[in-house]
């Protein structure tokens, strides 16, 4: 286990990243340090060719990300919320637009910047005590990490507008019923499960991972045309490499191919 963060854990094995937000005490709550290491974690995982796969999760079973750091965050100037404020959202970004498909373990409460976080992951993975929330508003404030952005192209306007307008937890049942969440899990069994669907991951051609992440995440900003265009370009990407060679070759030969991530 690495241990050169002070509020992370971070940990490769067999391809898998594995980030936790390691402060217990404050139901890891993100702080000013704690995003600056998230970043380098993030950096890190990503530079790292043995790396296939990454699962955030939180210490513990109370909490994933119980959001930011508001003891931090009120006295703060309008500048300084600013700075605050985009180092949450690049590490979001950065975490969304990472070539590596991500897993969000969310073991606990994601609230206001857990649930951005959780929302930045491509695959979500609760527990049954999962809670999730943006209760921003109730704070005088509204979301800066992605939350009034992600969240209705996750689950639609009004249901998101309902969501962010009132503050409301909802728990890890309604998560999934709404597309907040793609499984739910007993506590016992979620990272266990979620270590099996990384695996999964982890053993897909990379670089067409890395295609269809950029077709998905930029093409819902685009018009259908437009869309449709760049799934070209994607797919014909996919040509130059090794790994499209030898899956197509290993379907004609009827085995299991062997990808090289090149």
């Amino acid at each position: 286990m690495t241990t050169d963060f002070k509020n992370l854990l971070y940990d490769v094995d067999k391809g898998i990243a594995m980030i936790t937000f390691n402060r217990p005490d404050a139901l890891n709550a993100m702080n000013t340090e704690s995003l600056k290491e998230l970043q380098e974690a993030l950096k890190r995982a990503g530079s790292d060719d043995q790396v296939k796969c990454l699962v955030l999760t939180g210490a513990g079973e109370k909490a994933f990300v119980a959001g930011a750091d508001i003891k931090e965050m009120k006295a703060k100037t309008p500048v300084e919320a600013m700075a605050y404020t985009e180092l949450g959202s690049g590490a979001c970004r950065y975490l969304e637009t990472l070539a590596k498909p991500s897993i969000g373990a969310i073991n606990g409460i994601a609230l206001g910047g857990g649930t951005e976080i959780a929302m930045s992951c491509d695959v979500r993975f609760a527990s049954e005590n999962a809670r999730f929330g943006q209760p921003e508003i109730l704070l005088g404030i509204i979301p800066g990490w992605g939350g009034s952005q992600r969240l209705p192209r996750l689950i639609g306007e009004g249901r998101a507008l309902e969501f962010l307008m009132t503050g409301e937890h909802i728990n890890a049942q309604r998560a999934y019923e709404i597309g907040l969440v793609n499984r739910v899990f007993p506590q016992k069994e979620l990272l266990e499960r979620t270590k099996d669907f990384a695996a999964k991951l982890a053993g897909m051609p990379g670089f067409a991972i890395k295609m269809l992440k950029t077709s998905v995440y930029n093409g819902m900003n685009m018009d259908m045309t437009s869309a449709l265009n760049l799934e070209i370009q994607c797919i014909c990407q996919c040509f130059s490499t090794s790994d499209q060679e030898e899956g197509m070759t290993a379907f004609i030969e009827k085995r299991k191919p062997v990808w090289v991530d090149s």
